[in-house]
């Protein structure tokens, strides 16, 4: 659990770092920095769902999974939680809910929070995890400088899923075989794109909604490794 530990620290202590630097930063630095920042989210997302080796696994996953997450809207339900902590912390800006939301779908969905998570608990390496670490960090003073307190708050679901994966990796290896995690991370990665879509307000996609789209790759690879059409 140390890297977990680790990681969820590192965005709490980025978090105070970009508040204390959000008065000194001008307001058209801040929002040239979101669009960089923007950008480079597209940029991993389009990185990892270019891993694919099935597209139609990765199609499959986000209809099927999007389906999912709008019966029990899942995006509303992080918002919720989002404006539930705002109400508890005091908070009464629009920016704490859309800080949290959108951190906590950053720092969960991707190849190095499953990798590194299972690594952690497999073998007791955390590396992955450290260097995870030391990119969320930085990506929250980055976030927390323009959406304030609501970013430190994302600890909790990271802390959350990438500890389950790690105190439950041993049972999960058998599992999880090089092709799962190709497509999990492939279909992961469209959904950070669209988060960055979000970021540069492009467009506004559910992407909560589509979390289930990752366990559903899992369940299509199999399917069509048993079954190929």
């Amino acid at each position: 659990m140390l890297g977990t530990i680790v990681n969820s620290a590192a965005i709490i202590v980025g978090t105070f770092l970009g508040i204390l630097l959000k008065t000194g930063i001008p307001d058209k630095i801040k929002h040239t920095i979101m669009q960089g920042i923007g950008l480079s989210v597209m940029l991993i997302g389009l990185s990892m769902a270019m891993k694919t080796q099935n597209v139609i696994i990765v199609i499959l996953s986000l209809v099927i999974g999007g389906i999912i997450g709008e019966v029990f809207a899942i995006e509303d339900r992080l918002k919720n939680a989002g404006e539930w902590l705002e109400e508890r912390v005091g908070q009464n800006q629009g920016d704490f809910t859309r800080g949290f939301v959108t951190t906590s779908l950053i720092f969960c969905v991707g190849a190095m929070a499953i990798m590194g998570a299972l690594e952690s608990g497999l073998t007791g390496n955390h590396t992955t995890l450290f260097a995870k670490s030391a990119l969320d960090g930085i990506t929250s003073i980055v976030f927390a400088s323009s959406m304030g307190i609501g970013v430190a708050f994302s600890a909790l679901p990271v802390f959350i899923y990438q500890g389950l994966i790690t105190l439950t990796a041993a049972s999960m290896k058998v599992f999880l075989t090089d092709a799962i995690i190709r497509e999990m991370t492939a279909t992961g990665g469209v959904l950070i794109l669209g988060i960055g879509l979000n970021i540069l307000e492009i467009t506004k996609i559910k992407v909560g909604n589509m979390l289930p789209a990752i366990i559903g790759a899992v369940f299509l690879t199999v399917l069509m490794a048993r079954f190929p059409f």
